[in-house]
């Protein structure tokens, strides 16, 4: 692994699985693929909401999202989610920075290391403490930002 350490939010894991838009669905197997080669670590909360959301929105069948969230476990270093990252989250959230949940990835993603979050659902260039959120999809494929982070 090489480069600062990121991660990835659940909508980039679920684009990578989503048949409904093909070129974004390309586009996140290309992220997802190349993230496992590079430094990024996954969050155990993206996976858990990766495995929700694909089967909640009839994208993945129960069976076929619980055999990619096992594959994203062995794919990638992950890290959970702290006490402390819970009360950041609260904090946040009450303050209208991010809803309790990002905040949560966002707070545990900087406390594993990470820089940088890839994600389409939060604002890009929004900053929690060290960590900056980047939206991997730009107007004609990879956001430079996602070009940057998944760079050797």
């Amino acid at each position: 692994m090489s480069g600062k350490p990121f991660t990835l939010d659940s909508n980039v894991l679920v684009y990578a699985v989503d048949f409904r838009d093909p070129v974004k669905q390309a586009l996140a197997e290309q992220i997802v693929q190349t993230a496992a080669l590079r430094n990024c670590l996954l969050g155990l909360q993206s996976v858990g909401e990766f495995y929700t959301a694909s089967t909640r929105k009839g994208i993945s069948r129960p069976a076929d999202a619980g055999r990619e969230a096992l594959s994203l476990l062995t794919l990638f270093q992950t890290f959970p989610a702290s006490a402390d990252a819970y009360r950041v989250a609260a904090r946040e959230a009450v303050a209208g920075r991010f809803s309790y949940w990002d905040g949560v990835l966002l707070a545990s993603a900087a406390e594993a290391g990470c820089t940088v979050i890839l994600s389409e659902d939060m604002k890009d260039g929004a900053k929690l403490g060290p960590i900056i959120v980047r939206n991997p999809f730009g107007p004609a494929g990879l956001s430079a930002a996602a070009t940057a982070a998944l760079a050797p």
